[in-house]
């Protein structure tokens, strides 16, 4: 999750959202990105999504079986479905869609558990249980609030 946080805040300096996510396979990295809506002009290029493009084209396979997710903030139903698809074991997340609501992200409010069980999935959603490092997570909208180059979309 350290890792995930360090590229949020990458991201924030370059004027992007703050979201951040890291892919673990076997213990090692195996992607570790931000997010990129606007300066790629995509509405998907969420950082989940942009980390899964990222393992998928560096473990050669879209079945990333066997991958943890770690993701700054709970993923939107967009990003966990494509989770789902990309057959990852785990996600774990640090702040709350209720999190990202404050700094005007709109948000569906879809708990991701929840969404995961109601669609049969495999998947294990989890909030990180260091609530300390939750709390920094969620902090992480004030540091983007603070930069002045926020936009929420």
């Amino acid at each position: 999750m350290q890792q995930a946080i360090e590229k949020t805040r990458e991201g924030i300096r370059a004027g992007n959202s703050p979201f951040g996510t890291t892919i673990v396979k076997d213990g090692k990295i195996v992607a570790c990105t931000h997010n990129t809506v606007w300066p790629d002009t995509d509405p998907t290029a969420h950082a989940e999504v942009n980390a899964i493009r990222q393992a998928a084209k560096k473990l050669g396979t879209i079945d990333l079986s066997g991958c943890v997710l770690y993701t700054t903030c709970e993923p939107c139903p967009m990003c966990l479905s494509a989770i789902h698809w990309a057959r990852i074991d785990r996600c774990v997340y640090g702040a709350t869609i209720a999190d990202a609501d404050t700094s005007g992200f709109n948000e569906l409010h879809v708990d991701a558990k929840k969404l995961a069980e109601l669609g049969g999935s495999k998947l294990k959603v989890e909030k990180l249980a260091d609530e300390a490092t939750c709390k920094v997570c969620a902090g992480l909208f004030q540091e983007w609030n603070q930069a002045g180059k926020c936009q929420a979309y």
